[in-house]
């Protein structure tokens, strides 16, 4: 048995897919809400697994980084004048789509680096996942079966 818990965070973040044979290859953004999931065997001496004021501070340059940027393909032909015009709100993805998976695991490998680096406590949490709620009806995530 293990204990879980989930602390959320909004962006407004904005993606181009370039791949997208409809209207979203076209600009456009959504109100994201990612969702943080971490668990642990035990409880620490506070029995939590990990405060959430010191999750949300742990990951909070992470998740910050995308709101209010556009995430681009670096292959798009776009991607050099936006980046030069835009700066760090311009988020390059490596020769792939910026599409809801491709950011949740983005977000999940810089998450679980910062998670490994430590800090979070006693009971020694893992991330579980990562999942992205781009609409009310729609949300794709990466993490551990």
């Amino acid at each position: 048995m293990v204990f879980r818990i989930c602390k959320r965070f909004t962006v407004e973040c904005g993606h181009i897919l370039s791949k997208h044979p409809g209207r979203c290859r076209y600009p456009h953004g959504h109100s994201q809400v990612i969702e943080v999931v971490l668990e642990a065997n035990r409880l620490d001496e506070s029995d939590m697994v990990c405060d959430f004021q010191v999750l949300k501070d742990a990951v909070r340059k992470i998740v910050e980084s995308f709101d209010h940027a556009m995430c681009v393909n670096t292959e798009d032909p776009l991607y050099e004048t936006l980046k030069a015009r835009f700066g760090k709100r311009i988020v390059g993805f490596q020769s792939t789509d910026p599409t809801a998976e491709t950011l949740a695991r983005t977000l999940y490998e810089k998450i679980d680096e910062r998670i490994r680096q430590g800090g979070l406590g006693s009971a020694d949490p893992r991330l579980v996942r990562v999942r992205i709620r781009e609409t009310r009806s729609s949300w794709a995530e990466f993490g551990r079966e």
